[in-house]
């Protein structure tokens, strides 16, 4: 398997981490946090999507999916594309509101699906383009969407140990 069949492999894998962790949940259960101050199951989900978001839109030099539609309204959220959950604080992180388990797993999927499309197109030379010189190494395409795939992988195992602590 080459570099770009993992990385399918590895987002192909999102959407089932997503559904274990939200599949049946209320709004109350998705907004509920462990203790004052902590993450909720939804706010994890909406920040791994904003972020998935946000750093493929740029990749693709696109519009964030985020702010083509009525996405954030869906989240109690103003449709600000630089808000994707960095620099929460507890009070932002309360304030992410999803309407339902569906509203989540609507949005992922299409980000989901954008993403899944971007990789079908990409040469393994492509993986080494630079996209981000901020960093020292800079950051190549592979590196990011590894980033990418790392921080849903990451979140959504997050959201899952939380929906096992709900009362």
């Amino acid at each position: 398997m080459d570099a770009k069949g993992v990385l399918g492999e590895a987002f192909g894998r999102v959407p089932e981490l997503i559904g274990t962790a939200i599949d049946g949940l209320t709004p109350e259960q998705l907004h509920w946090a462990p203790k004052p101050g902590a993450n909720s199951i939804g706010w994890l989900i909406w920040h791994l999507t904003r972020v998935h978001d946000h750093h493929v839109a740029d990749v693709l030099d696109a519009e964030q999916i985020y702010v083509t539609g009525d996405w954030a309204q869906r989240f109690g959220r103003k449709s600000d594309p630089s808000d994707t959950g960095y620099a929460h604080t507890a009070a932002d992180v309360a304030a992410v509101v999803p309407v339902s388990a569906a509203a989540l797993t609507d949005y992922y999927q299409a980000v989901h699906e954008r993403t899944v499309g971007y990789l079908g197109g990409l040469t393994e030379s492509d993986l080494d383009r630079i996209v981000d010189r901020r960093w020292d190494p800079p950051v190549t395409l592979g590196v990011r969407l590894v980033s990418v795939y790392d921080d849903c992988a990451q979140h959504a195992g997050q959201a899952a140990y939380i929906r096992g602590l709900l009362p």
